[in-house]
């Protein structure tokens, strides 16, 4: 690393200084701060052997518990409806982005992780990407978060903050607002302000930190931009890099900020990406032509394929879990999906009335070591459905003019996906296909209750 990129990375939850040392005296449960990437890649972060510099994102992963197996969905809206639901997002009728000008959005008839948190004495917030209602009607508010800042569509220009096709999209609590600056610095401030000055001491706190970084368009500076001129040759993937690395410097300063108010011993901190990197982006009339194109975006190696298939490059993501003095540093191979983050926290704040809706399973004992449990995964794409079972994953694809397929791969053996083994095992791709298809009836009971 050059000494220019380690000077501007210096801001680290080592080293960073704030005079603000509140505490909060009377909390029994944990504080939760749940951060989101857009789009990263199983190798866009460094301690999975990126060349990117991600020190504090590796800082939490080196002395936190990393998930090896962890899997969302191939794209970003469903993966939030899972997160937030703790049950796959086909229940709800959410397989695809929502997108355009749509009225979809996440049904208000199923309690999600914030409102549950919320009735029992949590104060919740969140910053940045919401992505499951375009309109502040359909926003955080209705779904449990007590604040909420940043914006509601899947991708914005990082300055003016309007999506694609020019709607507004940046807001505040509900109310469309108009700021200047770059979102992933607008995003943090306003969590280092929230935990300075405008949250309730009193209270446990729940954050979902969700970043638009690295998700394009990409439009960084060159203090980010110029420690990677020698390294990285592809100007669209030093662009790429350039944006996770101004994402962990915001991390590291929102890091330093818990630190400091003597809050980082009873937060649990979750950090994960919505779904696997895209491979490229040439967009044709998105933002009047003015970004773009990228031929070069994430790297998902040594993972298959890219975000919206089925394959594990879209679905296994870079994940951990930190606490400090709590967790004991490690790497889980237990397979783990994202509906299982929900069940988990609401043991840890100790709610013991979970909701029915739930599917996901309490893996709190999978990472203190005192199990091995392994979760069943189904994953309903736009494009593909696959049903995860240690160490088989079958793959089902969709035709539009021809019949469905079917592929089988040994995931423990073969993580590339690079040998498909279904003829060579004819009885468990019986049994798996019976149970996709078991829980394509539990999406049709459930999806006429969910959409609006």
């Amino acid at each position: 690393m050059t000494g220019r990129l380690l000077l501007l990375l210096a801001c680290t939850l080592l080293s960073c200084k704030d005079g603000d040392t509140s505490v909060n005296t009377n909390v029994t449960t944990p504080n939760f701060l749940v951060i989101i990437a857009d789009d990263a890649g199983w190798n866009d972060v460094g301690y999975n052997g990126s060349e990117i510099q991600t020190p504090n994102i590796d800082f939490l992963a080196k002395n936190g518990v990393k998930l090896d197996r962890f899997y969302v969905n191939p794209t970003c809206s469903p993966s939030r409806a899972s997160f937030l639901t703790g049950r796959p997002a086909s229940r709800m009728g959410i397989v695809a982005p929502i997108s355009g000008r749509s009225e979809k959005s996440l049904p208000d008839s199923i309690l999600t992780l914030p409102s549950l948190l919320q009735q029992h004495g949590y104060e919740t917030a969140l910053f940045g990407k919401w992505h499951l209602g375009l309109q502040p009607a359909s926003g955080p508010k209705k779904y449990g978060f007590d604040y909420s800042y940043g914006f509601l569509h899947g991708q914005i220009d990082q300055y003016t903050h309007n999506y694609k096709n020019g709607d507004p999209s940046w807001y505040k609590n509900g109310a469309f607002i108009t700021e200047t600056g770059h979102a992933t610095d607008l995003i943090g401030k306003e969590t280092i302000n929230w935990l300075k000055q405008y949250r309730d001491t009193t209270k446990s706190f729940y954050i979902q930190l969700a970043y638009s970084a690295p998700h394009f368009p990409l439009q960084e500076e060159e203090q980010w931009l110029g420690p990677y001129a020698q390294q990285i040759t592809n100007t669209s993937r030093r662009k790429f890099a350039a944006a996770m690395t101004h994402m962990d410097d915001n991390i590291g300063k929102i890091l330093a900020t818990l630190k400091n108010q003597k809050l980082l011993e009873n937060t649990v901190i979750i950090f994960m990406s919505d779904n696997g990197a895209m491979q490229n982006w040439y967009p044709t009339n998105q933002y009047e032509g003015r970004h773009g194109p990228n031929d070069v975006l994430g790297d998902n190696s040594p993972l298959k394929d890219w975000k919206t298939s089925n394959y594990e490059g879209a679905i296994r993501v870079p994940a951990l879990v930190y606490w400090k003095d709590k967790l004991e540093a490690r790497t889980v191979a237990n397979y783990i999906s994202v509906i299982d983050v929900m069940p988990t926290l609401l043991k840890l704040a100790k709610i013991e009335d979970k909701p029915s809706t739930i599917e996901g399973k309490n893996i709190w004992s999978t990472l203190t070591q005192k199990d091995t449990l392994n979760s069943i995964i189904y994953v309903r794409g736009h494009l593909q459905e696959s049903i995860i079972e240690k160490p088989w994953k079958l793959i089902r694809t969709r035709h539009l003019n021809a019949a469905t397929d079917y592929e089988l791969y040994n995931i423990e053996m073969d993580p590339e996906e690079s040998m498909n083994i279904l003829k060579e095992h004819e009885e468990v791709v019986s049994r798996l296909i019976s149970y996709i298809e078991n829980q394509f009836t539990l999406d049709d009971q459930n999806v006429n209750l969910a959409i609006k």
